[in-house]
């Protein structure tokens, strides 16, 4: 799983600044977990996310965003709750998801959202 920055998610999820409308960057459909180290749902998430980025491996690509580091990022996307996530579709809108899913909920979403099963 990749920590991203905001240089880094303008070049591989959405670069925001140039393009108003989404236009997603990324090779395969994407997971983004917005989080902070202290966030206790955030920790029970983490390894449920890494399981699914293993079970996944090559169909998906799951990144982390620390929205104490990366506060551009965290408001542009007016995060208000952690932990956030985002599922972003190769084609298709993204959908954000808020609090600290169960593992099942994560694959519906996978199936349902980003058609991957």
């Amino acid at each position: 799983m990749e920590h991203l920055t905001t240089e880094t998610f303008k070049e591989k999820i959405f670069n925001y600044e140039k393009n108003k409308d989404w236009k997603f960057e990324g090779d395969l459909p994407a997971i983004i977990d917005f989080y902070a180290d202290w966030c206790g749902p955030c920790k029970m998430v983490a390894p449920v996310l890494e399981d699914l980025a293993k079970e996944y491996n090559g169909k998906l690509n799951i990144y982390k965003v620390n929205t104490e580091e990366q506060q551009e990022l965290a408001a542009a996307f007016q995060i208000r709750s952690i932990p956030s996530i985002l599922f972003i579709p190769k084609d298709g809108q993204p959908q954000m998801a808020t609090g600290a899913l169960p593992k099942e909920s994560f694959k519906k979403a996978i199936a349902d959202i980003l058609k991957i099963n």
